[in-house]
């Protein structure tokens, strides 16, 4: 409400004592309120209120008064009688309070503005005033009958001055009183009207909206406020910007503006979103308000919501094209005609497969344009029809054989179904749905011929599409003992032996959908319980369309052909004292092997094994003893490998171990082999039985590794060479044929040694990169771990975190990183500029998946008694492969208590999107490999703007790492990332280097 100065403060006011002063202001301030309420007619509860606040005011400020005055002027008559003017002043006020309630208006205010008038004037300028002058009179030493002389003279002095301000005051007050209760008159007018329009245009259905001419709104109606959500305090001085969605195109907004530039009326549709994120749609008509001298002024808004009349035309236009679509998949021909036969509707397939155009069909009888003729082209009435009758009848009809016509005089044999159409209880027509049957009657002469040659001498077996048998023959009982009532209806695997796994079977079948046929030796069980091999053919039987109808299988007992040829192959392909591959097929499978790891990238290696003094043993205990020996050395190589792996005998106490599947990573896989040689060498190693002898023996171990070499006796010669330099080093060891290999391993070996100890010796440190917000103001830090060694310098994390990870000690450096990382977060508690900041930290996946990771964190955060919430742990995209529920209720757990998360290297890795809008997540982390070349690569640019629109989706913070450019921030900004980590604001520096940053 407007406030109008009725007793405006004057200097003259002053009574020299501060204290006084000060509250003399404040209960003029209480004055012109109460009064400028009177004049406005506020409501009564209003003026009520008002009273209440001068009483208790006043109340405090005369206690504050005698306070000071009872200190000066104990018992004083001046002060008994100051004391009873305040309680008169407030008994005045509770009565004027209860008279302006029953008094008329003009008369509660002439009274109550000349009471506060007159008792402003007299009692500060006179009452007060004297007071005051005794006070300061006697604080500068003046006795009290010496202060009160003092005091007359100088409030005597002041007389004059008082009248002049009264009479000042006196005239102010008429001057703006009266003016008030002339507008007061016309104010009421024009708001009764103003009451009259604003209950109309609340009531409205529609929202109301008024602009300035820069869009700010300045008034908005009920209507307005219950389609968006907002109050009016949200929305009156805003731009209607806050409604857009985004989804209203650009060109809508400016023909909008446009069509109003030119004064004219626009109308259109906006999509917009409410206060709760809720889209709707609206229909808008906009006009411009225009003054009396044609100059607009402000905009006017009428919108209604048609969210619900725009689902129900949408639903209805997919309704119909689902009808279409689905009608025209359908591979069978359709049509619909109307109770006289007129067809109505047809899908493509009818089109295709009789050759017709639409407009040949629609609108006419249906029967006399493809089903006028019986099959052998005699006339066929429509009354004899059974289709044509059947819907009239309302019944259904189903014929298996029939033909219809084509366009081109063609007949095509078919089965048909129709059905009637009854709507409300009502008969509208009928549909009909047939197919081309072909290929059926084609497949079921072809069976007629092919029934005269199935009685041959092999076995026979024909089942249907789901591999049920339907018939056997003569042939196939004698092979296999299952007369045709134990086979007909039930399925092949019966036959099985169990002999080939079920991948063997899956691998069979994919050949037969892929092209048709397979053909192969199985091994197979007779009703006798017996294995036996057999020769199996299955071809698949198909239908002109391509789908298959049967399966027809010839089966031959290869007994005795397998058993000549397994003898033939042993004798070839192994060695007959210890069973093993001999040299010839450990060059076969080498060479498959070498092929495989070159399509594969997996490495693979050879070990070649001499068994150390063979020749001795030979020679003192014969060769029988020999013999012994290497088919249990035989058995303990077979025992110290996988099931896939090659162990071979190539002559001699020479054997080949062939290992395959290793690592992709050539140091990786140089470590599985030297895990599995050093298997070997202790097996060897312990003592062997040889009859009544127990012999101790040691074999000389080469290693190479697949790396590159296509040509199996180039490896083999590899492992040789190998195996000699393990003999010159002394026997009974193992040697990689490449030096710089074992150079290699040791040097991994003694970094692994070294990590072992940092902890220890204290060369940890961590350095710290600072986080930015769109206005480059720090938000955050991520933690970065540094290894400084005496020797060896800066070790990257690059090199030692995967070690860590392989041998497990990352679990112990987590641990530590998240006990520093707290510290921390309750240092920088007393330190202004880094308060609030949020510090990340990341997280392997060992360390998460620890069973009491949830209780470690919640410790470690009660122990430094740290805000959770200042807290980040990054999770790499490997988490999301396995465990995942578990991982869910881990961040479900921590974030519950204030945890936050984020997911680092996004789009680097395996991402499970089904699992990620599950993920308690807050925040995604760009990978900088796409930030790299953002600026100018359209695939990068491509998949940030994916990642912070799924980000935006899934209403997570997205961060970019690896900004170092301002044309990276900037694109990163204008595609909706607003937080970065990168050398454009900060390297990772030491803690001191970092709280330098901030200041």
């Amino acid at each position: 409400m407007n406030s109008i100065d009725i007793f405006p403060w004057n200097e003259n006011f002053n009574t020299e004592l501060a204290e006084i002063d000060e509250q003399h202001k404040k209960l003029v301030r209480l004055l012109n309120s109460l009064a400028s309420h009177v004049a406005f007619q506020s409501d009564l509860p209003t003026v009520n209120i008002l009273f209440d606040e001068l009483t208790d005011y006043a109340r405090h400020h005369f206690q504050s008064e005698e306070a000071l005055w009872n200190q000066y002027l104990p018992e004083d008559l001046l002060e008994v009688q100051h004391k009873k003017v305040h309680n008169e002043f407030v008994e005045a006020v509770l009565k004027l309070k209860q008279e302006q309630m029953v008094t008329a208006e003009n008369m509660a205010l002439e009274e109550i503005l000349s009471f506060l008038a007159r008792w402003l004037a007299g009692h500060i300028l006179e009452n007060d005033r004297y007071l005051a002058y005794i006070v300061l009179a006697m604080r500068s030493g003046l006795p009290l009958e010496a202060a009160k002389q003092q005091a007359d003279e100088k409030i005597a002095e002041a007389r004059h001055a008082l009248i002049d301000v009264i009479l000042s005051i006196y005239k102010n007050l008429s001057s703006n009183t009266w003016q008030l209760m002339r507008e007061l008159a016309q104010h009421k007018r024009d708001d009764e009207f103003s009451r009259k329009l604003l209950l109309a245009v609340e009531q409205s259905p529609s929202s109301i909206v008024i602009t300035d001419l820069d869009g700010t709104i300045e008034f908005v109606n009920e209507a307005f406020l219950k389609a968006t959500g907002y109050s009016r305090d949200e929305t009156v001085g805003r731009n209607p910007r806050i409604l857009q969605s985004g989804k209203t195109s650009g060109e809508t907004f400016r023909t909008m503006w446009d069509v109003l530039a030119q004064g004219r009326v626009w109308q259109g549709e906006f999509v917009n979103k409410r206060k709760d994120g809720s889209e709707y749609t609206e229909l808008a008509l906009i006009s411009p308000v225009h003054q009396a001298d044609g100059t607009v002024t402000h905009y006017l808004a009428i919108k209604d919501d048609i969210t619900e009349r725009k689902r129900v035309e949408k639903a209805l236009r997919d309704s119909h094209q689902q009808m279409d679509s689905l009608l025209n998949s359908m591979a069978e021909g359709a049509y619909g005609v109307d109770t006289e036969g007129n067809c109505r509707f047809v899908n493509q397939s009818f089109l295709r497969m009789l050759g017709y155009a639409s407009e040949d069909v629609i609108g006419k009888h249906i029967h006399e344009i493809i089903h006028h003729s019986h099959q052998d082209g005699s006339h066929y009435p429509a009354e004899e029809c059974k289709m044509y009758t059947a819907y009239r009848r309302q019944e259904d009809v189903h014929v298996v054989d029939e033909v219809f016509w084509r366009k081109d005089g063609t007949s095509i044999p078919v089965e048909y179904w129709s059905q009637p159409i009854i709507i409300d209880g009502i008969l509208t027509g009928a549909i009909a749905t047939f197919i081309d049957i072909t290929a059926r009657k084609q497949a079921e002469h072809q069976l007629r011929i092919a029934a005269t040659v199935f009685e041959s001498q092999e076995g026979m077996m024909v089942t249907d599409a789901d591999n049920r048998i339907l018939r056997v023959n003569t042939a196939f009982t004698k092979i296999t003992g299952y007369p045709p009532e134990d086979v007909i209806g039930r399925n092949p695997s019966i036959l099985r032996s169990s002999r080939q796994d079920q991948d063997f079977y899956v691998a069979m079948w994919r050949r037969i959908h892929e092209q048709g046929a397979w053909e192969g030796e199985v091994w197979n069980r007779r009703k006798n319980g017996e294995i036996y091999p057999e020769y199996l053919t299955i071809n698949a039987v198909k239908d002109h369309k391509g789908r298959v109808t049967h399966y027809v299988s010839t089966l031959t007992d290869i007994t005795l052909r397998k058993s000549a040829a397994e003898e033939i192959e042993r004798l070839a392909f192994y060695d007959p004292l210890t069973g093993l591959p001999n040299r010839r097929l450990l060059q076969e499978r080498l060479k498959q092997a070498l092929a495989k790891c070159h399509r594969s990238g997996r490495k693979g290696a050879l070990l070649f094994i001499d068994i150390d003094n063979f020749k001795t043993l030979n020679d003192t205990l014969g060769h029988a003893m020999g013999d012994l020996l290497l088919q249990q050395v035989a058995a303990r190589l077979q025992a110290c490998v996988r099931e896939n792996d090659t162990v071979a005998r190539l002559g001699g106490d020479e054997f080949v171990v062939m290992l395959e599947e290793l690592d992709q990573d050539i140091y990786a896989a140089a470590k599985q082999t030297e895990r599995i040689g050093e298997k070997i060498l202790d097996t060897i190693n312990q003592p062997f039985k040889l009859s009544k002898h127990d012999y101790i023996s040691t074999p000389s171990i080469g290693a190479a590794l697949f790396n590159g070499i296509e040509q199996a006796d180039e490896m083999l010669k590899q492992a040789d060479i190998a195996m000699y330099q393990a003999k010159t080093s002394g026997r009974n060891a193992l040697c990689f044929f490449d030096p710089q290999m074992q150079d290699r391993l040791i040097a991994k070996a003694s970094l692994e040694n070294e990590l072992r100890k940092a902890f220890s010796r204290r060369q940890f440190q961590l350095y710290y990169q600072m986080q930015v917000n769109a206005a480059h103001q720090p938000v955050g830090v991520e933690v970065l771990i540094r290894w400084f060694h005496p020797e060896r310098g800066v070790v990257s994390p690059a090199e030692f975190i995967p070690l860590a990870e392989e041998n497990g000690m990352i679990v112990d450096i987590g641990r530590w990183v998240l006990e520093q990382a707290c510290a921390q977060i309750k240092a920088w508690q007393q330190l202004p500029a880094a308060r609030g900041l949020v510090l990340s930290i990341n997280v392997s996946p060992k360390q998460f998946f620890q069973a009491d990771f949830v209780s470690q964190v919640q410790e470690v955060i009660q122990k430094y008694k740290v805000e959770p919430r200042l807290l980040k742990l990054e999770l790499t995209e490997s988490i999301l492969i396995e465990k995942i529920e578990n991982t869910i209720a881990t961040m479900s757990a921590l974030g519950a208590i204030g945890v936050q998360f984020s997911l680092d290297d996004f789009g680097t890795g395996y991402s499970s999107l089904q699992y990620l809008k599950k993920l308690p997540l807050n925040q995604l982390k760009i990978d900088q490999s796409f930030v790299r070349d953002i600026a100018f690569d359209s695939g990068d640019q491509a998949i940030v703007r994916t990642i912070i629109a799924m980000a935006n989706s899934l209403n997570l913070d997205v961060i970019a790492e690896g900004v170092e450019t301002e044309q990276q921030r900037l694109f990163l900004l204008n595609n909706g990332c607003n937080h970065y980590q990168g050398f454009l604001f900060s390297r990772p520096v030491p803690v001191g280097q970092f709280e330098a940053l901030l200041q």
